[in-house]
């Protein structure tokens, strides 16, 4: 505690008397000043004992004492130490009115006091309070290292420093979900700080806000050093924090900060290592891959996982839906394996698991906060997902998140899953505009036939296809002699210079067809 005024008054060397403002001696004194100007407030700070003799004042005049001392105390002065015996006998009765009126504590200071007495206690008072404050400051940042080098997580540094701020103590990860708080019941009081935690992550670490309410006082500090925070400490408190107090979090910021970074170090070993698995599994080789993922992977292989493969439009890549998915996974307990691949990330996480569900409601508020009409450019992360696999079937898990991350690009959503192509039809998918200049660069020398009034070729094909090659059939439904349908089908064949024999042919340009005829304009 710094020195107050009744610590001045119970030191038995200085002999001062309380002769005005008994209540408030407990007011901490910053330091002690000793000024004889008429108006000392100009050159104070707030805080002060200003020590006088009244040389330059008119000091038993009750008016000027009162605008002298309402200056004083509107200046935040701590308290007068009014020295007797110099220019006064006693305390003028009109400044011990005036301080009594003013509520300003005011001393009578004996002629054998000299003021650089006061000084030197104030100031020996001040430096014993600092040194307790570095010495308490360098015993929690011994306790706060022991518990964090114990690697038994968080959850004992939280403790300890909750012990030495007298408050509590909670840590967030980057989605703003409380991981621990200290003491229990802490947790719920911190929960419901995720907003101003959200706002703190906007900003460049190391970055800080206070939160003040009836309840406590709350400093919520950054963890991190670059671009992003990497997560939040809250610290609450009953009142602002004292220097052993401040040293104290200073000290558990720190050290979270380099637990975090420490954690990044091994998270991306653990990349290497699940993209390592990831290959085996893509090679056809479940037994390799699962002995690699040994304990770390070797769960999320045992069970239904779904593969996803995201993509990212934004400058910050796939990171929040990453640091998202990480979040849910570790809340859970689940097993995550992530590889980066530059602006896409492939995922391998639990079906129905909690990283599925979290990326799934990441997606879903993105396409609540900005509705896209141009397509999937404009979003901050596309995702692909697969229908449920096992180990065995990874290669094709894969091909089905490219195939519904093609579609969520090209329709403008944020997700989209396989199921949903699976269960519909693949005409839709014609829309594109790749495959839409497909189909006219097939049938174009068809449709140019046709302008030049030499028949019905485009129409002849389609009856001819959509009857599977059946003659009779097909030229009925055009009205025409069958051998009249054969001659136009080898027209066909020598202007493509393409064999209708071959499946592969027919399957091209039945399709050419659809496409061209999902864009042309209704008749009547």
């Amino acid at each position: 505690m710094p020195p107050t005024l009744a610590s001045l008054v119970q030191h038995s060397a200085l002999k001062l008397t309380v002769r005005a403002g008994a209540d408030r001696l407990d007011t901490p004194v910053r330091w002690a000043h000793a000024s004889e100007l008429a108006d000392p407030v100009p050159y104070m700070d707030g805080g002060e004992l200003l020590l006088v003799t009244a040389t330059n004042l008119d000091a038993e005049n009750a008016d000027s004492m009162r605008r002298y001392v309402r200056r004083l105390a509107g200046a935040g002065v701590a308290g007068v130490g009014f020295a007797v015996g110099v220019n006064y006998e006693d305390v003028p009765q009109a400044l011990v009115e005036a301080a009594e009126e003013a509520g300003l504590p005011l001393l009578e200071v004996p002629r054998r006091t000299p003021f650089l007495a006061i000084s030197k206690a104030v100031s020996a008072a001040i430096a014993a309070d600092q040194y307790r404050a570095v010495t308490a400051g360098f015993e929690a940042q011994r306790e706060l290292t022991k518990a964090a080098l114990a690697g038994d997580g968080p959850a004992d540094l939280l403790a300890r420093l909750a012990a030495h701020i007298d408050g509590w103590a909670a840590l967030y990860d980057t989605s703003g979900a409380v991981l621990a708080a200290a003491p229990d019941w802490a947790a719920r009081r911190a929960a419901r700080l995720t907003p101003d935690v959200e706002r703190l992550r906007d900003r460049p670490a190391p970055a800080s806000i206070v939160v003040a309410d009836s309840e406590d006082r709350v400093e919520l500090q950054s963890l991190g050093t670059g671009r992003r925070a990497r997560g939040a400490l809250a610290v609450g408190t009953g009142a602002a924090l004292g220097t052993a107090e401040r040293y104290a979090v200073h000290s558990a910021v720190a050290l979270l900060t380099l637990t975090t970074a420490r954690s990044r170090s091994l998270q991306g070993a653990e990349q290497r290592l699940g993209a390592a698995v990831l290959r085996m599994l893509l090679a056809g080789q479940p037994d390799h891959a699962r002995a690699v993922a040994g304990d770390l992977y070797g769960g999320l292989l045992d069970a239904p996982f779904r593969l996803l493969i995201a993509e990212a439009a934004a400058p910050a890549g796939p990171e929040p839906l990453i640091e998202t998915m990480e979040a849910a996974a570790a809340r859970s307990g689940e097993a995550l394996l992530l590889v980066p691949e530059g602006e896409r990330v492939v995922v391998l996480a639990a079906d129905g698991g909690a990283a599925v569900a979290a990326c799934a409601a990441y997606a879903e508020a993105q396409d609540d906060r900005a509705p896209r009409e141009g397509g999937a450019e404009d979003s901050d992360i596309v995702v692909g997902l697969s229908a449920p696999a096992g180990p065995i079937a990874v290669s094709a898990a894969y091909k089905q998140a490219e195939q519904a991350l093609s579609v969520a690009r090209r329709r403008g959503r944020a997700l989209v899953e396989h199921e949903e192509l699976a269960a519909g039809s693949v005409l839709p998918l014609l829309a594109d505009d790749a495959v839409r200049a497909f189909a006219d660069g097939m049938l174009r020398a068809l449709h140019e036939h046709d302008a030049k009034g030499r028949g019905d070729l485009v129409a002849s094909l389609r009856a001819w296809l959509s009857r599977h090659g059946q003659w009779d059939a097909a030229a009925a439904d055009l009205g025409v002699h069958r051998h009249t349908l054969r001659y136009r089908m080898r027209r066909v064949e020598e202007i493509l210079g393409r064999s209708l024999d071959d499946p592969d042919v027919r399957m091209e340009l039945w399709l050419a067809l659809k496409a061209t005829a999902a864009t042309m304009p209704a008749e009547g």
